[in-house]
This record gives C-alpha cells, sequence and structure tokens, in this order.
C-alpha cells in the first residue's frame, strides 16, 4: 500500500518558522504527498514552494477549539482562498456539540458551505471525536453527510485523544459513500496508519509523513 497518497504532511505548532514550511513542502514533493497543511500565515509561501507540483495546500480555519463566531471563520476561509489555499480544515463548534445545540451546527455549515463550493475548493470539517460519544460522533456524520462536505476529519491534535482505528470505523458506517474520512492526532508510524485507512480513512493528516512512508515494510510498493 502507498501511503503517501493519503498523507497530509503537517505542521501546526505555533512556533512553526518558514524554515520549517520550506522543509515540509520539500518533503512533500520529494514523497508525492497529497498535500501539505500549514497555519494560515503560511498558506501564501507553501502555494509558491508547491507550485508545479500535484501537492495541494490545505490549511485549517477556527483552529484549534471551534468556538470561533461563524463570521470569523468565513473571514479566514476567504483570506486563505486569496492566500492559494486549495483544501480547508474547519474546526466546528465543538461546545455546541456538548450543548446538544445541533441547530447552531447546521446553521454553520450551511453559512460556510456555499462559500467553499463557489470557490471550487475541498472542506474538511473537524470534529474531535476523541472527545466525543460513539451517539454524538453519528449525529455529526448525519449532518456533515447531509450536507456535503469533502471529508469529516477525526482531530485537531490538541485534544488529549487522535485518531482512534474505531471512530474511522463509525464514520464510515455512517457517512455518505462520497464523503472522505480524514484521520490525524497521533499517526507516527506506518503500521498505525495502514491500519486507519484499512478502516476507511481516505486520508491522513500527520507531521511524521517521511517516518510513515520510510517505515513501510518492503514489497509495500514504496512512494
Amino acid at each position: 500500500m502507498k501511503l503517501n497518497q493519503y498523507i497530509d504532511h503537517t505542521i501546526l505548532k505555533p512556533t512553526t518558522l518558514l524554515s520549517d514550511i520550506e522543509k515540509l513542502c520539500a518533503e512533500a514533493r520529494q514523497y508525492g504527498f497529497a498535500a501539505v497543511c500549514v497555519p494560515p500565515n503560511f498558506v501564501k509561501k507553501a502555494k509558491e514552494l508547491t507550485e508545479g507540483s500535484a501537492v495541494k495546500v490545505a490549511t485549517v480555519i477556527g483552529f484549534p477549539f471551534g468556538y470561533s463566531a461563524v463570521e470569523a471563520k468565513i473571514a479566514e476561509i476567504l483570506l486563505a482562498i486569496v492566500d492559494g489555499a486549495d483544501e480547508l480544515d474547519v474546526v466546528i463548534n465543538i461546545s455546541a456539540i456538548k450543548n446538544n445545540d445541533w441547530g447552531y451546527l447546521a446553521d454553520e455549515i450551511n453559512h460556510i458551505l456555499p462559500i467553499v463550493r463557489s470557490k471550487h475548493k475541498v472542506i474538511k470539517i473537524i470534529i474531535e471525536s476523541g472527545i466525543l460519544t460513539d451517539e454524538e460522533i453519528v449525529k455529526c456524520c448525519a449532518i456533515y453527510g447531509a450536507a456535503g462536505i469533502d471529508y469529516l476529519k477525526t482531530s485537531t491534535g490538541y485534544a488529549e485523544k487522535g485518531a482512534t482505528v474505531e471512530a474511522v470505523r463509525l464514520f464510515r458506517q455512517h457517512l455518505p459513500a462520497n464523503v472522505g474520512i480524514k484521520a490525524s492526532g497521533g499517526i507516527r508510524d506506518y503500521a498505525f496508519a495502514k491500519q486507519l485507512v484499512d478502516a476507511g480513512a481516505t486520508r491522513l493528516g500527520c507531521s511524521a509523513g517521511v517516518a510513515i512512508v520510510e517505515g513501510q515494510p518492503a514489497g509495500e510498493g514504496g512512494y
């Protein structure tokens, strides 16, 4: 299994340096990763550094807690698109889930999605599955699956629990077939990455992309 094509090579730490972005993009080109995922202020530079390659540029919106106002998220999305973002990883309002305010969440995605669609960009919705109940995850699958997003994403990487095989399986069971799954948070080696893909993940968000593809067993096709 060639895992490189699943990987969003990621750096989102608050202390990210320009040299980190240069290294990230060079590695993404070298290994043929699906995308780089960078802080919003580095989107323009990442776009320059990946120009001429198949590597997409993703960034995060409402990151990492998701409780920004909808208007603020829309402003972030529009600025990211102007800077050249191809894909938008949007953290939804986790507090609204915990308060059982599904109307708020439906309104949020109904305001955000048309803007992303009008610009022909990819949207990934982050729900922080590690701190949700199975029932809450299933409700998220229903709302965002019906909305027609591109990917449902497990985690920001900032909660106490990241991606799990169980969460990915639950996503796959309750999402429409045309909605992809991005697993992220705590993916550091080939074995776990492959388990997530086998469970249904179609993208992997990780900072250890190089270690993962270089750890592929012989005969797995390399990268």
